[in-house]
């Protein structure tokens, strides 16, 4: 019954989520190119507020716990399970006040309206996971930014999403390359839950009445571990917290 309920309001959220992404390319172009990073920044907050509003067609919310976690005014690189792409709107708008990048597969870098710009002109880095002479440099500038900046870093080591929540193992290379390349900055764990149910049936239909659920945990300086000891570390914190149901 949820699957054949979703099938016309799966049609007329893409409707909305197309359309915001449509209108908000040319005004982050705009915010950019004459208003400069934090005109720029403005408009990709906007424009996830409207992403994140729309998910409520599908009877979607949000419960976000532990944001006292967060240090203030430090490098911060969030390290997070991924279930969706709902767990990046989430991010990018609930999270908004510390300006987070990412690391992102370079083919989302064009053709995809809004998303491209912002990833391209964001301070996000665009990886060629196959390419490690290109990956890596691109990964110690988005840590040298976040570093003199104080903004923060989205990465989600296991590479791809989870279709069913089950956690995968973490990779080390990119999060070894922030540890080094950001010296200043706290670990930030954040585990992800229900975020795939929205993608259940394949992207489309969508599934409905969703609550997403992100648990921030404490924040770790990374200058008071070694890289094993805080990979293993934030790794174990956001797997077992992961309910796979």
């Amino acid at each position: 019954m949820e699957k054949i309920v979703s099938y016309p309001l799966s049609i007329v959220y893409y409707f909305f989520f197309l359309l915001w992404l449509v209108i908000f390319h040319p005004i982050q172009w705009i915010c950019y190119t004459f208003f400069g990073y934090n005109a720029h920044r403005l408009s990709v907050v906007y424009l996830n507020w409207f992403l994140v509003r729309t998910t409520h067609i599908l009877g979607t919310t949000y419960d976000l716990k532990g944001l006292e976690n967060i240090p203030e005014k430090k490098p911060i690189i969030i390290v997070a399970n991924h279930q969706s792409l709902y767990d990046i709107t989430t991010i990018l708008w609930f999270l908004r006040k510390i300006h987070p990048k990412f690391i992102s597969k370079i083919e989302l870098g064009k053709g995809i309206p809004s998303v491209s710009y912002n990833l391209r002109h964001g301070g996000s880095a665009l990886i060629d996971r196959k390419n490690p002479k290109q990956a890596l440099p691109e990964i110690k500038k988005v840590a040298e930014l976040i570093n003199a900046n104080n903004y923060s870093v989205v990465i989600f080591p296991e590479g791809t999403r989870s279709k069913t929540g089950t956690p995968k193992p973490f990779a080390s290379s990119g999060l070894k390359m922030l540890y080094k390349f950001a010296p200043d900055a706290y670990f930030l764990p954040i585990t992800i839950n229900n975020s795939w149910k929205m993608t259940k049936f394949g992207s489309f239909p969508l599934g409905l009445g969703n609550s997403l659920h992100f648990q921030i945990h404490p924040a770790m300086k990374i200058s008071d571990f070694s890289f094993e000891e805080i990979f293993d570390k934030t790794e174990k914190i956001i797997a077992n917290s992961i309910k796979q149901t």
